[in-house]
């Protein structure tokens, strides 16, 4: 880990000291996860999150049609003639 110095609303880090003392943890651990959730926020990802394509009708499909795709690939799944 490394250090750093970071300036901090006086209220925010009253909440982080009821919120640590509730836990039972450190303020600094509070402090490390509310970094690592505005670093994952923020990163920028080496491809798209949906890269890949897949063929379909070219049009949204209804509640029934998705319902029965699904249904249809749950039996597949279970080699069973109904859905589990």
């Amino acid at each position: 880990m490394k250090r750093t110095n970071v300036y901090a609303d006086p209220e925010d880090l009253a909440i982080i000291k009821e919120a640590a003392k509730r836990r039972g943890i450190s303020e600094a651990e509070i402090i490390r996860q509310g970094i690592h959730l505005a670093a994952m926020a923020n990163r920028v990802w080496d491809e798209p999150l949906f890269s890949r394509t897949f063929p379909g009708p070219g049009r949204t499909l209804t509640k029934d049609e998705v319902r029965d795709v699904v249904a249809d690939a749950a039996q597949r799944e279970t080699g069973s003639g109904t859905a589990a």
